[in-house]
């Protein structure tokens, strides 16, 4: 079944899947090209693509992010959920920490910084519902920012993630979206088809990657000329920030996932929590203990009306603007975060790992959401406007506006412009190592050069957007995405089904062959047995019967 390698042949020196590389990289420089030579016509173009598709297509992303939640319940908690990745005998390849700080830095990382203070906020001030800056719509507040971070979001990656690595480890199949799609298709995923969706999946993957890393690097030079006035926030210093980071991301993905990726991610979470609990301890603690009990109580007590809202008797685009584009974002970023799971999640079983994806993520960012969102919600009804001011001037420096209200505020902010550039070092190394995936055919030992030359080419693109301007046009093309994706996704939910019932009907009747095996050799094992003391009886007969005179003798 497996055919890794069996369309790669070698091109500029390195071993690649020509279909899919070569019409990723012609698909790459013309889209780029036609995006910065008609920029604004291409913005206002996507736009309103973008526009269509929230007005009326919304209720399609609502229901589908349902069902994979749904979905992913299901698999885990059914028969399918003993079934381990890679095989009975397999064996996680990280501890759990490890797992779970590389999943984490792949799957959310820069956005909790970006959005944890930005979010509430915005939502305080233009709620979808009630009067806005009342204590009504913190919590309300909160309870959407949990949605747009919480179960939904990680189940889209979870679904990717089971499926590529389930077809991966147990079928033998190459780590590519198209490997998902076997009971569909059979053999045909290796040819044009398969082509076709693994170079979607390298598209989507790249844009994204590319687009986030351009907005990123003026997220760390705003914060840095926050922090350090005398470095100036402009293109310079953003493309400076960029080299430095690609080279880094670089090294990372040349040493491999075991060793640079698994490093950095743990790093992160190690910076990450101390920055949480520097927040927790230094900040309203015990405001942020009870608003993290009671946002969770009150996002689990309202998590159906939350998950089917539709705004159907509103006029207004509240959900098209923030709902439904998260969910058009989490599912074009499927690809790239579900493929990096799945590279990592070998040796686990189905239900560990749909709930090692669900759980520990959620309840962390909650956690995290809370100790920033709910603190500056509570300095904004207090009366102090000064992050919110910062969320309305500029997103970017809302984190360090944030920090200047606690004790060690320089320090902090410091600790944070280091935060935010590594975790956007384990996105660039891991958005990198999925491109490598997917353009190799699935070959788990890519060679060097491929990997070096995806790190760099995701840091150039992101560079020539930053200074011709198309950064945000790409995003939303990013976004339109979702649409298509989301279909797949769901037809991806009856493949990996198809595929889980044809395992678990296999091990039902190995085991039925089995219990009947072990029957017959217990049933033959009583009938030696007894035949063996029939014997033993008629010896022992044939011993205590005396012997009849011979007449001969007498």
């Amino acid at each position: 079944m497996s055919k890794v390698g069996s369309n790669t042949h070698k091109s500029l020196g390195l071993e690649v899947n020509g279909p899919v590389f070569w019409s990723s990289i012609v698909f790459l420089v013309v889209s780029v090209g036609l995006v910065l030579i008609f920029q604004e016509s291409a913005e206002a173009i996507f736009s309103k693509v973008q526009g269509a598709i929230t007005a009326n297509m919304g209720w399609l992303f609502i229901i589908s992010v349902n069902l994979f939640v749904a979905f992913c319940l299901y698999v885990a908690f059914s028969r399918f959920g003993s079934i381990r990745l890679g095989g009975k005998d397999a064996k996680p390849e990280f501890t759990t920490s490890a797992w779970f700080a590389m999943l984490f830095s792949a799957g959310m990382g820069i956005g909790l910084l970006f959005w944890s203070i930005a979010e509430p906020i915005n939502h305080f001030q233009t709620p979808p519902l009630g009067e806005a800056g009342t204590p009504a719509a913190a919590r309300q507040a909160m309870n959407f920012t949990f949605l747009h971070w919480g179960l939904h979001a990680w189940a889209i990656y979870a679904l990717v993630g089971l499926a590529l690595a389930y077809f991966t480890y147990n079928r033998q199949l190459p780590l590519t979206v198209r490997s998902a799609f076997y009971p569909f298709l059979g053999e045909r995923i290796h040819g044009i088809v398969g082509h076709i969706i693994d170079t979607l999946a390298v598209i989507a993957t790249l844009f994204g990657l590319a687009t986030s890393l351009g907005f990123g690097v003026q997220q760390i030079a705003a914060g840095l000329n926050h922090v350090f006035p005398a470095i100036a926030n402009t293109i310079t210093t953003q493309i400076i920030l960029i080299v430095v980071i690609t080279c880094i991301a670089t090294v990372s993905v040349v040493t491999g996932v075991d060793k640079g990726v698994r490093i950095l991610s743990e790093w992160n979470i190690r910076i990450a929590l101390f920055v949480l609990v520097a927040v927790v301890l230094l900040g309203p603690t015990v405001f942020i203990l009870g608003s993290y009990v009671q946002n969770t109580g009150s996002y689990i007590g309202n998590f159906m009306q939350l998950s089917f809202w539709n705004e159907a008797y509103s006029n207004t685009n509240w959900q098209g603007t923030w709902t439904v584009f998260y969910w058009a974002w989490w599912i074009s970023w499927a690809p790239f975060v579900g493929i990096f799971i799945a590279r990592v999640s070998k040796g686990r079983t189905i239900k560990e790992f749909v709930l090692g994806v669900l759980i520990a993520p959620s309840l962390l960012c909650f956690l995290w959401m809370t100790a920033f969102g709910s603190t500056a919600l509570r300095e904004t009804l207090a009366g102090n406007t000064a992050i919110a001011d910062a969320v309305a001037a500029d997103i970017s420096t809302a984190l360090f506006v944030f920090f200047e209200q606690l004790p060690f505020s320089t320090f902090l902010s410091v600790v944070g412009v280091l935060l935010v550039t590594g975790f956007f070092v384990t996105s660039s190394d891991s958005g990198s190592l999925v491109v490598v995936s997917l353009t190799s055919g699935g070959n788990p030992n890519p060679s060097v050069g491929l990997r070096v030359f995806w790190a760099m080419a995701g840091g150039a693109l992101a560079a020539v957007l930053l200074l011709g301007g198309g950064l945000q046009a790409l995003q939303t093309a990013v976004i339109i995405t979702g649409l298509p994706f989301a279909i797949i996704l769901l037809l991806m939910c009856y493949s990996l089904y198809r595929g889980l019932n044809e395992e678990a009907a296999e091990e039902t009747k190995l085991g039925k062959a089995q219990q009947r095996k072990a029957y017959e050799q217990l049933v033959a094992e009583m009938l030696a047995k007894r035949a063996r003391k029939q014997e033993t009886r008629i010896t022992e007969t044939r011993k205590d019967t005396p012997t009849p005179p011979n007449p001969d003798a007498i």
